[in-house]
Order: structure tokens, then sequence, then C-alpha cells
């Protein structure tokens, strides 16, 4: 049986990946990494100093093409959950969402998911670039 496919806006990818939860969430928490690992050749950098601790917290990343996105965390739980939205920069975050959770199978093992919700998404500017996101997409970060 296959899992049940997720509604139009959400995309998702699950795989399992032999780290410690507590090392793969500090990858994902702390932006200077993030272009180091990211699957969609989007990020070209981020400041150091940038670690997340917790919702509220906004950090800066530069994308490959030199934009500059201001990153409002909106979902954090140390160690096992990250989500956050991107806007530009001085400007309310469109509606797209990015969601990462970690959970530790055992000390070696882990479960990653990987979620791109552009449910809310009010720019249709963004829309052709959200409805050209895959799965496979969201994979290729994970692999890296």
């Amino acid at each position: 049986m296959e899992p049940e496919k997720p509604p139009e806006g959400i995309v998702i990818a699950t795989r399992a990946i032999s780290a410690r939860a507590e090392k793969i969430f500090d990858l994902i928490a702390d932006p200077a990494i993030q272009p180091t690992w990211d699957g969609n050749n989007n990020l070209a950098s981020a400041a150091p100093g940038q670690r997340v601790h917790q919702v509220g917290d906004v950090f800066k990343t530069t994308l490959t093409n030199g934009a500059v996105r201001e990153n409002h965390v909106v979902e954090f739980v140390e160690g096992a959950k990250i989500a956050w939205r991107p806007a530009e920069p001085g400007k309310p975050p469109p509606g797209h969402l990015w969601r990462w959770e970690v959970s530790e199978i055992n000390p070696t093992l882990s479960t990653v998911t990987h979620t791109y919700d552009w449910t809310e998404l009010t720019d249709r500017v963004r829309l052709e670039r959200a409805r050209s996101t895959t799965p496979e997409m969201l994979r290729e970060s994970m692999d890296r």
C-alpha cells in the first residue's frame, strides 16, 4: 500500500539517516551550514552566529541569485522540529513554509522529514516555482 499523497501545496520527503538526531538537527538549525547541503542549490551563504534557538528568531540567508531572505522561525522544538517562513527584507512572509522534523530511531539512526508547505502562499510570482518543487528535490538536501 502506497503512502497517502499529501494535498496540493504540501511536498514531503522522509528518509532514515545514519547519524544522531542531535547532529542532524544542529546542521539544520545553523544557517551558516545550510548552503553546504542545500539540495536545491538555492542558498549561497549565511553569516555565522545565527544558530536558531526559539520561535521568533529571524535568520538571514543570501540566495544564489544574490537576493537576501529573512527567515522567520515559526515552529521550534530543540533537537526535533524547526520551521521558518522566508521573506524579503522588511516585508511580511508571503506564505510558504519550510519544516524539518528529526526523530531518533536509535543512537546511530534517525528519521528526517522535510516539508515544503505553500498552501498559504499569496505571491503569484512564487507560485510557479512552488508548484515545481518535488519530494525528490527535498530528498536531495537530506542526501547531502
